[in-house]
């Protein structure tokens, strides 16, 4: 037994016509209305970053972490915090305060384990058993950029949707746990990109050049303060093309690709922090 067919009414001309008006009027409100990607992505784990609704305010609350500033943005209908959350953080409940003009109130996030690879690499015996003279210089260049890491500047003005700051493959991820030479070291604190020498590096966002110098380890450097505690650092430039406190557009080129510092072969090793803790940029830029 056959089912009848359904034959809709047809709408008439003029019908159609009002209703075609209405939807092409509606159509750029609903495309607006629709929900974009959020930047970075949400990726509660060690080295990752927790985006925390923080509600409506009539202006921009203060939200910390233990004592350390965290990068407040949106406006007065929502606010979010970004969270940088370090390699060494142990899975569990963590916490911010978050100060408004009102009140100071506690807020709990998850942070949940995550395990990553090993890396085994080759490099010169110098830059693993360093020499007094070596160890006394990083022990120094560390310190400097301790300092570094904590500038905490006037937020940026959007979510920090980063573009790849050179072109090339990525070769080593963020949070590898690296053996040099068959010895445990830190875990890698970013993302290596390679690319032949002399390849542009460019701003991945809006920053200020907040230090160029020549590291042992790192190689020609390029700090970069993005605003709200988000820091770039450039890594094993081959050259460098700006100098202290230039402010650089997205995109505007900053040095070049190379192989100073502890390195196997050319390429740039870009670092980005929050809150003081080196994240995963893959968080910050289109997967």
């Amino acid at each position: 037994m056959h089912s009848p067919a359904f034959h809709p009414t047809p709408t008439p001309p003029r019908r159609r016509w009002l209703m075609g008006s209405v939807m092409a009027a509606l159509a750029p409100r609903m495309a607006w209305s629709q929900p974009s990607q959020a930047w970075p992505r949400h990726s509660a784990v060690p080295g990752g970053v927790a985006r925390i609704d923080l509600g409506p305010a009539g202006s921009r609350p203060r939200a910390f972490a233990e004592d350390v500033p965290l990068l407040v943005l949106g406006t007065p209908a929502g606010w979010t915090a970004l969270v940088g959350i370090a390699l060494a953080a142990e899975p569990g409940t963590a916490r911010i305060r978050v100060q408004s003009a009102a009140s100071v109130r506690e807020l709990a996030y998850a942070v949940t384990p995550k395990r990553y690879t090993e890396q085994h690499l080759k490099v010169a015996p110098r830059t693993v058993d360093l020499s007094p003279g070596d160890l006394a210089r990083h022990e120094r260049e560390r310190a400097h950029q301790q300092g570094l890491i904590a500038t905490f500047s006037a937020p940026p003005a959007a979510e920090p949707h980063m573009r790849q700051p050179a072109p090339g493959r990525r070769s080593s991820s963020f949070g590898l746990r690296r053996f040099f030479n068959g010895q445990p070291r830190n875990p890698h604190s970013g993302m290596d990109i390679a690319a032949p020498t002399g390849t542009p590096v460019v701003a991945p966002l809006p920053a200020t050049v907040i230090d160029t110098d020549n590291y042992f380890f790192n190689g020609q450097t390029v700090w970069l303060d993005h605003g709200g505690g988000l820091l770039s650092m450039m890594c094993h430039l081959s050259r460098v093309d700006c100098t202290l406190g230039d402010r650089l557009a997205t995109g505007q080129r900053l040095g070049a690709v190379g192989a100073t510092g502890r390195v196997t072969g050319p390429h740039l090793h870009w670092t980005v922090s929050l809150n003081r803790a080196p994240v995963d940029p893959a968080l910050f830029i289109d997967a």
